[in-house]
Formats: structure tokens, C-alpha cells, sequence
């Protein structure tokens, strides 16, 4: 997974420099070890490194007015710091896997990157125009969605034909466009609309920019679509739309479905910080029972499930949760998590709550088991490290040191997002994926 971000300003005068700085923040949820950015105008500069977004890119003094940029999960040393450059010519930053490129045969012995710029050069014959862009992206197949910029200034911008990874489009004015992973970079740069902040860009659409225009083509096509369902648990922001639905209105929803799911009696409601307080706050709103605020964070806010080792992943837990015993101690606690994967950093979560008080912990899980890896680029680790694949809910419950433990059923997700089960992507929750 990745955020990606593209800014499009017509007139060069324009320095897309602080929009792009801001922009990748507002992404930097979907990536906090590596973040780039390439600008074009009289130059191109391009600015990238291992760390968030204010250390790598905020002190860089460059300029431009078209931009290009993401931020990644993966460490600078095991994959690409986004942008990558496919032949020199062109920038490209990519959200999920391009698993083939038809007409190229893909090596596997070489890394992701290099497939890439291999198949984009033999599909392009070395040219960078924009009929050569728009004709490669049109190949490629998997989950995934893209931001490319060439040397003659012009943009291209689209998802793939399926739609796993989101795209949206905004704008700033008469001045610009903007194309980003998520629109609350709409929010925070662009121009504010009153019920969606942006426009949704379609699976298969590409969107194209030019000095003298900017227009929507219809690219490659699939006979389904498969959004991925995992953005509406944890990936995305709940400020968010995706696939133009409101992520907080579906976090709220998967709240009320653990309830009817997996009612217990309680004396507090607690969700584990950031992206399980709509579930609790729902959960809370249902069953009458308090809502309280059982954590206090320290430092920057970071995903822990998102760090690249279990020790960093532990580590990220304990150093930035703290449990207040006030919340706890000598009640019987439904705890809301958002997923679990391994288990180790919610039997963590747990044996911190006993620590401080906690009479009875009853987890519960604002998504299904996850049972499958993810061939489209959501990180998660080999199937035998996968608790929810291997163990019942009663097991899980007596390693994580829980008195019951629940996960939301596959029906009531999809319930909760709103959409047909054939609309969206659930492998990781089945082990079923589309096809490319």
C-alpha cells in the first residue's frame, strides 16, 4: 500500500512545492517509512528518503508547478522510495501491484521495480509521449492506481481496471487539478465541496493533463469490479470518501454490527486508538453502555500494525499506548480493535489493561478474520503468521489473554460498507481474489 498524489497547476508561475509537502501529510497514514516527491517546471527536482513526510520533504528547497509524489510503508532498503522513475523520462508513484503488463513477459527473478522499467521501456520503445503513457498503463494489470508525469510536462493519471486501490480527483479552482489516494488531501489543499470533497475517478478512467487541457478517457476495462473492503476497516482516513462512501459513516455501521453480532454485557466500551473510536463510539451509542478513552498516546501518531518488524510492531504499542488505569480498573471492558493479524500486539493491548485493573476484557473486531496474503499491496504476512487462519475465535481468545473474543462476519462488513458482495474485493477475508 501507498499514498499517492498528483498536482497539476497550468500556469508555471504556480509552486506546487507546499501543496505537495501538505498533501503527502495528509496521506501519511498509508506510509510512514519512506516519502518522495519529483517537481517539474523550469527543472525537475526531485526530493525523497527514509522517514515521514515533514522530516524528508519539508526542509527541501526546490520548486515547480507540477508534482508528483508518495509516501510508502516499505523501508528505503527493501523496496522503491516512490516516485520511481521508469526510463529516465518519466515519473510514476503507484498504490498497489502491477502484476502484468500484457505483451511482456514478466520475469520473477527480478525485483518489482525493475519489471517495470523493463516493460515500460520495451512496451514505449524508449519514447516518453503521451499516447506511449497512456497506451503502457492500459496493460498493466492487478490492483492498483497511478500518478505519472514525462519530460513534455504532460500528466497522466488512472486505476486499473478492476478499481482495488482508489483514486480520486479535485481541484483548485480554474488553476489546477489534483489526483490523490484519499480526498481529505482535497480538504486540506484543494477547494472544498459541501458533501464530497472530490470526484471519484472510475476503474479504468484515465484522467489526463496537458499545458492546454485537462479531460477523462475511458481506459481498460473488466467484466467486475473488486474494491478493496480493507480501506473502509483501517486503511483509509475517516474523513475520507472511497468509491465516493463516507469511511466514518461504514465504521459507524460496523460498530452497531458487532453489537448485534456479539453483544455482551458490560461496564465500558473502549476502542484502541486511532481507527477503532467510531466503532466504540457506534458500539457505545447502541448498547447504552459508556464509552471511555482507555489510552493516551505518546509521540506522533503511528500505525503500529504498519511497522516493518514484530519488535517495532510491539515497541509501537507499548510506547505509544498507555493504558489509564482510571478507565479500567475493576470493570468489565469491551475492547474494539480494528484487526488482528498475528495477535502479539493485541495480547500486548490486553495484558496492559489487566495490568491497570481491567475485571473482564471481551475483544471485539470491527472486521473478519484474516485468512490470505494480498497480491495488490496491503501488507500483510505469510499465511502461517495469520492467527484468524489457523485458530477459533475460543483459541484466539485464550491466547491473547481475553475473557471472549468475536470477529465481525464477512456479511455484516459488507452490510456496513453498503455495496454488492461482487463490488468489492474480500481475499484477505476469504482467500477468494479476482482475477486479473
Amino acid at each position: 500500500m501507498a499514498g499517492i498524489l498528483g498536482i497539476y497547476l497550468f500556469d508555471n508561475r504556480w509552486n506546487a512545492y507546499n501543496f505537495g509537502v501538505f498533501g503527502l501529510m495528509a496521506l501519511q497514514h498509508r506510509g510512514q517509512e519512506t516519502a518522495g516527491f519529483e517537481l517539474f517546471g523550469d527543472d525537475r527536482n526531485k526530493v525523497a528518503g527514509k522517514g515521514l513526510v515533514e522530516q524528508v520533504l519539508a526542509s527541501a528547497n526546490t520548486k515547480g508547478h507540477i508534482c508528483v509524489g508518495a509516501v510508502s510503508p516499505y523501508p528505503a532498503e527493501d523496496a522503491e522510495i516512490q516516485p520511481i522513475s521508469l526510463n529516465g523520462k518519466v515519473s510514476a508513484a503507484i498504490d498497489g501491484k502491477i502484476l502484468k503488463v500484457d505483451g511482456y513477459q514478466w520475469n520473477g527473478s527480478i525485483s518489482y521495480e525493475e519489471n517495470l522499467r523493463r516493460a515500460f521501456s520495451e512496451q514505449v520503445k524508449g519514447s516518453n509521449d503521451l499516447d506511449g503513457l497512456k497506451g503502457f498503463f492500459g496493460r498493466c494489470r492487478g490492483g492498483f492506481s497511478y500518478v505519472a508525469v514525462n519530460e513534455n510536462r504532460d500528466m497522466v493519471a488512472g486505476r486499473g481496471a478492476m478499481g482495488v486501490k482508489p483514486l480520486v480527483l479535485g481541484k483548485m479552482g480554474f488553476d489546477g487539478g489534483i489526483v490523490a489516494s484519499e480526498s481529505c488531501v482535497m480538504d486540506i489543499i484543494g477547494e472544498r465541496v459541501p458533501i464530497s470533497p472530490a470526484e471519484n475517478i472510475e476503474p479504468g478512467e484515465v484522467r489526463v493533463f496537458t499545458p492546454l487541457s485537462a479531460h477523462s478517457e475511458q481506459g481498460a476495462t473488466s467484466k467486475r469490479r473488486a474494491y478493496c473492503s480493507f480501506e473502509y476497516v483501517y486503511l483509509a482516513r475517516p474523513d475520507s470518501y472511497i468509491n465516493d462512501v463516507p469511511v466514518y459513516r461504514v465504521r459507524r455501521s460496523i460498530g452497531k454490527k458487532l453489537v448485534e453480532e456479539g453483544y455482551v454485557d458490560a461496564d465500558v466500551v473502549i476502542g484502541v486508538p486511532e481507527t477503532a473510536i467510531p466503532f466504540a463510539m457506534a458500539h457505545s451509542n447502541e448498547t447504552g453502555i459508556p464509552v471511555e478513552k482507555g489510552f493516551e498516546l505518546t509521540g506522533r501518531r503511528v500505525r503500529s500494525a504498519m511497522k516493518p518488524n514484530q519488535f517495532e510492531r510491539l515497541k509501537g504499542v507499548q510506547l505509544k499506548l498507555n493504558v489509564i488505569s482510571e478507565a479500567v480498573k475493576g470493570k468489565r471492558v469491551v475492547l474494539i480493535d480494528d484487526s488482528v493479524v498475528r495477535g502479539n500486539t493485541l495480547a500486548n493491548i490486553v495484558y496492559l489493561m489487566k495490568e491497570k485493573g481491567a475485571k473482564e476484557i471481551h475483544v471485539r473486531i470491527g472486521s473478519p478474520h484474516i485468512v490470505s496474503h494480498c497480491p495488490f499491496g496491503v501488507e500483510v504476512p505469510p499465511e502461517d503468521e495469520l492467527i484468524g487462519k489457523h485458530l477459533p475465535e475460543d483459541k484466539i481468545a485464550e491466547v491473547v489473554g481475553a475473557d471472549s473474543f468475536k470477529y465481525l462476519s464477512i456479511e455484516g462488513l459488507i452490510e456496513a460498507v453498503g455495496m454488492s458482495r461482487r463490488d468489492l474485493c474480500l481475499g484477505c477475508f476469504n482467500g477468494h481474489y479476482p482475477e486479473v
